[in-house]
């Protein structure tokens, strides 16, 4: 079984993952994808985790699977109750903490692109119908040993298999500037990464146009683990 962060057999890879270019994961490696909350600072709490396997890495493109079932960490309210089942007007400062889930319903492909403050994720009904893309925008992703870590956006747009798109969580991302987790001036480069991400999906440039929506994961792939130091600060960040 292959490690989080690590070739088969737990071998870890090193710290040249940290943003180094040239160096890349292998098909079937597991690592984790997280992102921080927006605490004031260099770099938030983790409050998002979710084991994945590499698909593909390269310097044009990190593609990874999140397989059904896989056990991650979640966001909640302080007395366990779903984030989303509070009201907008103080959904983002309730007091919170982490649990641990499992995935439920059919697995995601993630695809990012170095660089690109969104990643584009494909979700499937049962039975391998294509449901829609997903375009999360987020900070670019930071690299380390054993993942990537990133910060959410609020704002995303869906795509339909007919092309067709739309806004989602526009509420809550007007909240989170109404409250000030989105600077003014951060706001509007979300607003203007959201229009450049809308300019791809017009154009049907790559992801969309590649043809992810017919790729199936291998199924000799085991479900990752979720490692008991997920939350774990990446040595780049305390240097």
């Amino acid at each position: 079984m292959t490690g989080i962060g690590g070739r088969r057999g737990g071998v870890a890879r090193g710290g040249t993952h940290d943003g180094a270019r040239g160096s890349h994961w292998e098909p079937g490696e597991q690592i984790l994808w997280r992102y921080r909350d927006h605490a004031p600072g260099p770099a938030g709490r983790v409050h998002i985790c979710r084991p994945v396997t590499v698909v593909r890495d390269t310097d044009e493109l990190l593609a990874v699977w999140m397989a059904p079932g896989t056990e991650c960490v979640k966001p909640v309210l302080a007395d366990g109750t779903p984030v989303h089942a509070e009201p907008l007007a103080t959904r983002y400062t309730a007091p919170r903490t982490t649990a641990r889930s499992h995935w439920f319903g059919t697995g995601v492909l993630k695809l990012a692109r170095p660089g690109d403050p969104w990643s584009v994720w494909l979700f499937w009904e049962r039975g391998w119908r294509f449901k829609n893309w997903y375009v999360n925008l987020e900070e670019p992703r930071t690299r380390w040993a054993g993942g990537v870590d990133s910060v959410d956006h609020f704002l995303d747009i869906a795509v339909a298999p007919d092309r067709s798109w739309k806004w989602l969580d526009e509420d809550e991302f007007a909240q989170a500037r109404r409250i000030g987790l989105l600077a003014p001036e951060r706001a509007r480069e979300v607003e203007a990464a959201g229009l450049a991400a809308v300019e791809v999906i017009k154009e049907w440039g790559a992801p969309f146009s590649s043809g992810w929506e017919k790729w199936r994961p291998d199924p000799a792939w085991r479900v990752p683990v979720l490692p008991g130091d997920w939350d774990r600060t990446p040595a780049h960040m305390t240097s």
